[in-house]
């Protein structure tokens, strides 16, 4: 294929907030420990009592009720700038992102010595459909639904009214700070307001593939020269009944409730939630000013799939072209490729789309054995919707800067496109990344939405004098002393 290689994307700082230990160390311990992070719905999200049932029929019921779910989180509204009083109209998305977007400015200022200009500093975030807020404060709207209905059934007027009190008591009130408080646009507007960021600030949407697409973006605002650092990656919070109704009629759940991507038991995807964020300058650039550089980002390929039989259909023809693009990018073959850190959501048909247009680019190298690793972060967090592309990138960052090839768990036996392609083989469990000789390491990373949006991107690791320092991730230590 034509090389068009262009200068690097440097990623000098992460931050993450996932089902698990949760930060970017723990969230890499989850990973390198093949830990499944996914269980039961918590009563702070929905009841199960109420919207449960076995049958996938069932009108308004759903017949997942687990996933990966991020633990509770401390947050100072003062120290981020949130009045007390506006946090019960503001949206947990945006207030994790601020969290979020604080682990990775406190990284990167810290390696630099603060030499980040914030006038020249951007926000792209993934952030699909609408927020949790959104359908709350929508559901309050139904009040007249509601008193017909009582009315309708022959209720006194004062029970009416009574009832329709006590309905309206179990949802937030409408304050100044719900307008801006629920918008998925203010997830990026209140990081670049609160960190006093000049750049451009905006979400992007292209589902389940929205954290590259906003990556994409980001890497044209550096190449362009109008951002000098951008904060990019995505932001879901969103796995509330809502999108639980959404992916049980499709339907797109695991009816064993497990989700096994890229296995010959694979049966559907379990929802997660999360945010992970990449801050990203030019190469030349994060070398002059010391940042520390995790990995590079070598090239990004996207494309859409055309006409097909269904919109949420996934086609590989459209996914292979994403990834030649890419590859176009970089400037090498993808049979320099060690590790594939697939979109493996663990549905049959969409897991075996991407097999297909996996194995449409890559099935060049003449080898005796399969060579390419291939996995997926959700059989342990679940698929994290917006987030999962960040959810990839970060484990494939630290996978490169690390040297270990990471797990993928829940697969006694690989889907049968894999066995027969006699690329891909799925890691089972972690191990040293031994690089070929002559050339870097080498991975990628795919993300596919509803409505055909497809997304590859390749990335290599950085060994130069700027490498990030790689901290032991083990669960204890041992001490020798006499």
């Amino acid at each position: 294929m034509p090389k068009r290689p262009v200068e690097p994307i440097a990623v000098i700082g992460l931050g993450a907030i996932f089902p698990g230990r949760g930060d970017v160390t723990g969230f890499w311990r989850d990973i390198f420990e093949g830990r499944d992070l996914i269980g039961p719905v918590p009563p702070s999200h929905w009841l199960t009592e109420d919207y449960f049932d076995p049958n996938p029929k069932m009108p308004d019921k759903t017949y997942g009720k687990r996933g990966g779910f991020i633990a509770p989180r401390a947050f100072d509204p003062v120290g981020f700038g949130v009045p007390p009083a506006a946090m019960q109209g503001t949206d947990s998305a945006q207030l994790l992102a601020l969290i979020g977007a604080r682990m990775v400015l406190d990284e990167i200022e810290r390696d630099s010595d603060g030499k980040i200009d914030k006038a020249r500093t951007s926000v792209v975030l993934g952030v699909a459909s609408a927020t949790e807020l959104t359908a709350h404060m929508a559901g309050r709207l139904q009040k007249p639904v509601w008193i017909e209905a009582m009315r309708q059934a022959g209720l006194a007027e004062s029970d009416v009214q009574a009832a329709t009190e006590r309905i309206e008591a179990q949802y937030a009130p409408w304050q100044e700070a719900t307008f801006p408080g629920l918008l998925g646009n203010v997830i990026a507007g209140r990081i670049a307001n609160r960190f006093d960021l000049g750049g451009c600030n905006y979400v992007t949407d292209a589902a389940c593939a929205s954290s590259l697409s906003a990556l994409q973006i980001a890497l044209h605002e550096l190449r362009a020269g109008d951002s000098d650092t951008v904060l990019t990656g995505g932001v879901d919070a969103l796995n509330d009944i809502l999108m639980y109704m959404c992916f049980s009629k499709t339907p797109a759940l695991s009816p064993t409730g497990d989700c096994r991507p890229y296995s010959s038991d694979a049966d559907g995807t379990m929802l997660g939630e999360g945010l992970g964020m990449l801050a990203l300058r030019r190469l030349s650039d994060a070398e002059r000013d010391g940042n520390h550089i995790h990995a590079l980002i070598t090239g990004l390929g996207s494309s859409s799939d055309g006409k097909g039989t269904a919109i949420y259909s996934p086609l590989p023809k459209g996914q292979a072209s994403a990834l030649k693009r890419a590859y176009e990018q970089a400037g090498y073959d993808p049979d320099t490729v060690d590790y594939v850190e697939g979109h493996g959501t663990g549905t049959k048909a969409g897991d075996k789309a991407e097999l297909d247009g996996l194995h449409s680019v890559f099935a060049k190298r003449d080898a005796s054995s399969p060579w390419c690793a291939l996995g997926s972060v959700k059989s342990q967090i679940g698929h994290t919707k917006a987030a999962a592309g960040a959810a990839g990138m970060i484990k494939v960052v630290q996978a490169l800067s690390r040297k270990v090839i990471p797990p993928t768990i829940k697969v006694e036996e690989p889907a049968l496109a894999i066995e027969e392609g006699g690329t891909f083989y799925l890691n089972s469990e972690a191990r040293p990344w031994i690089s070929a000789a002559g050339r870097p390491r080498r991975a990628s990373v795919s993300s596919f939405g509803f409505g055909g949006s497809n997304f590859h991107v390749t990335l290599e690791e950085y060994s130069g004098p700027n490498a990030a320092p790689v901290y032991r991730a083990n669960p204890s230590e041992l001490f020798l002393f006499s």
